[in-house]
């Protein structure tokens, strides 16, 4: 809380990188709490997520945006749309980069198909950046699997590009580096009055938190199997009369035999997927959960409007 003779600030940072860099873990240690899902599945982030924070006097809105990469389908276009309309309207822009590949090919080591992918993404966001005209503030992720002597050719090459005021390599994982990157994003966000009550620590309605907790439980289950192509709704949210809630949500897929996967052999696979989303609902909401999924066969579910809007994705990409 701020006190009365010091000058608060408070604004927005964008949250962007290329799909599965560390947004949404970096975001959750930021903020200290769980407003975004995190998943080894690329691509796990559909719609803005705002996390607040506080560091002294400062309260930063981090507003954690999709993944930026190459288009195919509608959906990926909304949701790149998204990413760089949250860029272009932040206070701050904080660029965030698995650094593992970069450094490996500093090294002269082979990196992986999945590193190649994601090292073409982060150009795309680099040049993104030059675009936008804007500088931005770097954090080179994942440095806790290297030495400083092997990160330093990549701050360099990335000091070399112009695009970014300040760099940070950090582990969004345990939290190496993180403070002072924390203290910066703080220094930059404009003098003025706190946005949000200081005490909390997103402002998504908890009907779509609840039924992300249940999407990353069903990725983090089925990530060999299933495609993310996926969407859970939040169908009925019941505040019953000894305290409890009553939540009802649907798994929309795309195919038919994805509803089995999704199901598992007698049920199997869906009992154990609302346990755990229960079991963090729970946690989250301190509060018993009567959590309630069934799954729906939807093929042409991502060509509908309305299953972007409720996200803030923008349908006519």
């Amino acid at each position: 809380m701020a006190s009365d003779n010091a000058q608060t600030r408070a604004g927005f940072v964008a949250v962007i990188g290329a799909p599965n860099a560390g947004k949404s873990t970096l975001v959750n240690r930021i903020v200290g709490a769980k407003v975004a899902i995190v998943t080894q599945k690329v691509q796990t982030t559909r719609f803005p997520v705002r996390g607040i924070a506080m560091h002294e006097e400062a309260q930063m809105i981090l507003v954690d945006t999709p993944g930026i990469f190459r288009t195919r389908r509608r959906l990926d276009r909304a949701m790149v749309k998204a990413a760089l309309a949250g860029a272009e309207e932040a206070d701050v822009i904080l660029h965030v980069i698995d650094a593992t590949g970069w450094v490996a090919q500093k090294l002269g080591r082979s990196i992986t198909g999945a590193q190649k992918r994601s090292m073409e993404d982060d150009r795309r966001v680099m040049d993104d950046l030059k675009t936008l005209g804007r500088k931005a503030i770097l954090a080179l992720n994942k440095i806790d699997e290297f030495d400083h002597s092997e990160i330093l050719p990549v701050i360099q090459e990335m000091h070399a590009s112009e695009i970014y005021s300040d760099i940070y390599p950090i582990s969004a994982a345990n939290g190496d580096g993180v403070a002072p990157l924390m203290k910066q994003l703080a220094s930059e966000v404009p003098e003025g009055p706190f946005l949000y009550d200081p005490e909390q620590t997103a402002d998504l309605p908890m009907r779509l938190l609840a039924a992300e907790i249940t999407r990353e439980k069903l990725m983090l289950r089925l990530h060999e199997e299933l495609p993310y192509q996926l969407m859970v709704d939040t169908e009925s949210w019941e505040e019953k009369k000894d305290g409890s809630v009553r939540i009802q949500q649907a798994v929309i897929v795309g195919r038919e035999n994805h509803k089995g996967m999704v199901l598992g052999k007698g049920g199997s696979t869906i009992k154990e997927i609302g346990k755990r989303a229960r079991e963090e609902l729970e946690a989250m909401l301190d509060r018993k959960v009567h959590l309630f999924l069934f799954v729906k066969v939807d093929e042409r579910w991502e060509e509908k409007k309305d299953s972007y809007t409720p996200f803030g994705l923008e349908f006519d990409v």
